[in-house]
């Protein structure tokens, strides 16, 4: 008797469900049925001929680069699966959230076949696109899934047989999938079970990130596997559950949503185990462990990448804190399918409070499309939007291009400077918006699209409105809810935020400081630009500082160094008279003298100063050589 899955019960199985509209129970798994029957609903036809294709050079090379950190961090497992990859005639793929393939590497024939079904760098790989197939299938059941041969849902793809796992950060979102992918004719045995070993070690550094000034409790019911990439993982920070790994998820019966509100006794009966040694722990439902914890401290953080690199998606946890409660509310908005409009100067980081959005909410899987309203010619900006059929202007491409709100189906379009959007275009993408369909250039059937709006303006739109420069329908449409990013002058803690970018950029790691005065002139500067004048002139003190300096006052820019308040005269002693950056100052100067005994040239050098300026600011005479 075949098993399910056999080569001859699938072909019964496709017979039976394609031809006859019959369930194929038995004959293969349920997880190919239930995706089998979403790409049919969906409308894609098995035997109809597919066409996908890469993104643009352009717009793919955009892409490779805003996962470049997730493509670093897979690098290492990447290249070990290469390794076998290449000797069993197989590839190894990793993809972004949405399933578009990132990097492909393996056997050069291997490579050259799955090219010709679109099994290839820049094309998507999601069950709407690509039908059934280990990536999107994997993406849908947020776990590791193997499809072979005929399985997949288009005949094309029959030559495959893929395992793939989806690769999860400590709080449970999807960031990319890793791919092992071969020819049907080779059965791969061991290829799921390499693929999930791969997995771990990815999810395994990238939880370590979580780590730095949190308490960490790592268990297992055997001791023995303590340490290891099957031990659980769990991260608490005053006593609240942040973050965890599958596996620990799994041994307590627990799920993700359970990260950012579970607390610890609601989890365990047993107190915390004390110091680093393994002690038993027993759950809240009885079930026996082995654990350890761990305190980690907060200055243990993960390696710097290269030197003033910083991708605009990590910048939020730094600078959003104050706004953390508005953008949870703005996620539970965007997840009732609100539409969000963020106001702000120019720089206060709209486009990074966009992404932290989409990123924390049911839509993080999706894309994430941006369109800089003002940024796109005024004769291209419809066609870029809505896409086009083939020849339906001059210069269109021949193959036609579907445009920017199909890109975002299933994510999040973050309309960025709505306010300079033309008026001719503001009433179709309220047709858009309002029909959910979307109708290219040129005519052609209307597609069903499906995402969620989040605009960004640094204009009063309430004013545009009065002015009829910007239509009261449209903007009824996509403000049905705010949310103000502050000027970084209004920022409470500025000195804070510009040493937890300091460090975020990879000052400490460079071994630069930034000197006490240079960081209170920093602090005290109004920053016209906001967040985006803050980052280069930070990135730029970094790239002409030396290892080992610190950054002291005649390193700022001019309009930075000069900006400030008259200092105290030296005889002033109430505090009333002291200007905000006078006290600033000599109360660092003061500290770096306590901290360093009093001698002089050594608290000069940690503030980046000379020895006679600290003299002449503190009003005093040298006393001593030191």
């Amino acid at each position: 008797m075949h098993q399910p899955g056999s080569s001859e019960n699938v072909r019964s199985a496709r017979q039976r469900f394609f031809e006859a509209g019959q369930s194929p129970r038995g004959l293969v798994s349920e997880t190919i049925i239930e995706s089998w029957r979403r790409c049919r609903a969906s409308g894609l036809a098995a035997g109809q001929r597919l066409e996908v294709g890469p993104l643009e050079r352009a717009a793919f090379e955009m892409l490779r680069h805003q996962y470049e950190d997730l493509r670093r961090l897979c690098r290492p497992e990447i290249e070990a699966l290469y390794g076998d990859a290449k000797a069993t005639g197989s590839m190894v793929i990793l993809t972004a959230p949405t399933g578009l393939i990132l990097d492909a590497l393996g056997n050069a024939e291997f490579l050259d076949k799955a090219a010709r079904v679109a099994l290839r760098p820049g094309v998507s790989w999601n069950e709407e696109h690509t039908g059934t197939n280990a990536i999107g299938t994997a993406l849908h059941e947020r776990r590791a899934v193997e499809v072979r041969g005929a399985e997949h849902y288009f005949g094309a793809h029959r030559m495959l047989s893929c395992s793939a796992s989806p690769i999860l950060d400590g709080r449970g979102r999807t960031v990319g999938v890793l791919d092992l992918s071969g020819e049907a004719s080779v059965h791969h045995v061991h290829a799921l079970g390499m693929v999930r070993f791969a997995v771990d070690q990815i999810e395994r550094r990238m939880l370590e990130r979580e780590l730095a000034g949190r308490e960490v409790i790592r268990l297992h019911p055997d001791a023995a596997l303590l340490g290891t990439h099957r031990e659980g993982v769990l991260v608490f920070e005053e006593h609240k559950l942040v973050a965890a790994n599958r596996y620990a998820l799994e041994m307590l019966g627990a799920d993700w949503s359970e990260i950012g509100r579970c607390r610890y006794d609601a989890l365990f009966d047993s107190a915390r185990p004390g110091g680093s040694r393994v002690q038993p722990l027993r759950s809240t439902s009885g079930v026996e462990f082995q654990a350890r914890r761990d305190l980690v401290p907060s200055h243990l953080v993960k390696a710097p990448r290269a030197r003033g690199a910083i991708p605009a998606r990590e910048l939020a946890p730094v600078f959003d804190a104050c706004l953390d409660a508005e953008l949870q509310r703005g996620v539970r908005l965007l997840e009732a399918d609100i539409p969000i409009l963020l106001q702000g100067e120019t720089g206060t980081g709209k486009e990074v409070a966009a992404r932290e959005l989409h990123r924390r909410s049911n839509r993080a899987s999706g894309p994430f499309v941006a369109v800089n309203c003002a940024a796109l010619p005024e004769n291209l900006i419809e066609a870029e939007l809505f896409g086009y059929r083939a020849g339906a202007f001059t210069g269109a491409r021949r193959e036609g291009a579907q445009g920017l709100l199909r890109d975002a189906d299933g994510g999040v379009l973050f309309l960025d400077e709505v306010g300079d959007m033309p008026l001719a275009l503001q009433s179709r993408l309220l047709r858009v918006l309002q029909e959910r369909e979307v109708a290219p250039l040129g005519g052609g059937k209307a597609v069903t699209v499906d995402f969620v709006v989040v605009a960004a303006t640094h204009r009063d739109l309430d004013d545009d409105v009065a002015a009829q420069r910007f239509r009261p329908d449209l903007f009824y449409r996509i403000a049905q809810a705010r949310l103000r990013l502050k000027p970084l002058r209004e920022h409470p803690a500025r000195g804070e935020l510009i040493l937890e970018l300091w460090c975020a950029l990879g000052g400490p790691a460079a071994g630069m400081k930034l000197g006490a005065l240079a960081l209170a002139r920093l602090a005290a500067f109004d920053w016209p630009g906001n967040m985006r004048q803050l980052l280069g002139v930070l990135r730029a003190l970094m790239a002409l500082g030396d290892a080992g300096a610190t950054i002291g006052v005649d390193a700022l820019p001019a309009e930075v160094r000069e900006a400030r308040a008259p200092l105290p005269a030296p005889a002033c002693r109430d505090e009333r008279d002291v200007s905000p950056l006078g006290k600033l100052e000599r109360d660092a100067m003061q500290a770096a003298l306590h901290a360093c005994a009093g001698n002089v040239s050594e608290a000069a050098r940690r503030l980046g100063v000379s020895r006679s300026t600290l003299y002449r600011r503190l009003g005093s005479a040298p006393t001593s050589a030191r």
